[in-house]
């Protein structure tokens, strides 16, 4: 598989001045996710809710992460996945491993973060950041490790000044898109903004702290790609739960409130469309 999924993103975000990416939990949910979208975001926290059932407090295990990257790659050779890798799994070599392997399969994109454990989802409160140092030794590493794919360096950090000097520094180092996470108000994004020519990445996440606006809307902000880290696993609790609770208040008769508009035979057409893309490789 060539590495050059990294430059065909770039090109991409060039012609488009704008990515969404729909953050998925499972190869089934990337597979819906790319018939309208081409950015596939691997979220943290609806990989760990989906794989382990556990919420996003730095469980995940590389390896965990890495196949799962590679089965979505495989139904889908044209996507542009971003992953999330958290820390790098604590340590530099583990982060540059993890990196290499990802590129080996095809992944265009990985997003390091500057939180130190115990860590949590970034909308959330309370949390810890490694000092700039030692998250800049990592970053470095990381960026001089890959070959072609794209670097996001995020910072959890709270106070704007803060935020600001790690932005600076993030780009002065090489990293090919900035996000900082959490965001309440725009204020802080067109103050980025006016310190760096990078692109620039926000994180939606429903019931989060940052404000809801159209990719419209946050292209005129200056902000370059958007994550959309859980409507994939947000709609499947709602729709599960629903469908299990019809179910059992029917006396277990499937009937089509209980399908929706999804039955066998719409089903088995979206694998098998997966089957082809994979035969195509």
């Amino acid at each position: 598989m060539g590495l050059d999924f990294g430059s065909k993103l770039r090109d991409a975000l060039a012609q488009k001045e704008i990515i969404p990416f729909i953050g998925v939990y499972d190869a089934f949910s990337a597979a819906i996710s790319a018939k309208y979208f081409d950015g596939i975001f691997v979220s943290g926290f609806s990989f760990s809710a989906s794989f382990y059932g556990m919420p996003d407090i730095g469980l995940i295990s590389w390896s965990d992460i890495v196949a799962f990257v590679q089965r979505i790659r495989t139904i889908l050779p044209q996507q542009h996945i971003l992953v999330d890798i958290d820390d790098g799994y604590a340590d530099i070599e583990v982060a540059c491993h993890v990196v290499s392997l990802l590129e080996s399969i095809g992944a265009s994109g990985i997003i390091l973060e500057d939180q130190k454990r115990p860590k949590c989802c970034g909308h959330l409160d309370n949390k810890l950041i490694l000092s700039l140092d030692e998250y800049l030794q990592k970053l470095e590493k990381v960026i001089s490790t890959r070959k072609d794919m794209v670097i996001v360096a995020r910072t959890d950090a709270n106070d704007f000044d803060e935020i600001i000097k790690r932005v600076k520094a993030f780009d002065e180092v090489g990293a090919d898109w900035l996000l900082v996470d959490g965001v309440s108000n725009l204020d802080l994004v067109r103050a980025v903004r006016s310190h760096t020519k990078k692109p620039l990445v926000f994180n939606h996440i429903a019931g989060g702290k940052s404000p809801s606006l159209s990719l419209t809307e946050l292209k005129s902000h200056g902000i370059s790609a958007v994550l959309y880290s859980t409507p994939c696993l947000f709609a499947a609790q709602a729709s599960i739960q629903e469908a299990i609770q019809d179910l059992k208040a029917g006396d277990g008769l499937l009937s089509s409130k209980n399908t929706k508009s999804v039955d066998l035979a719409s089903c088995q057409a979206l694998l098998e469309e997966n089957l082809r893309n994979r035969d195509a490789l």
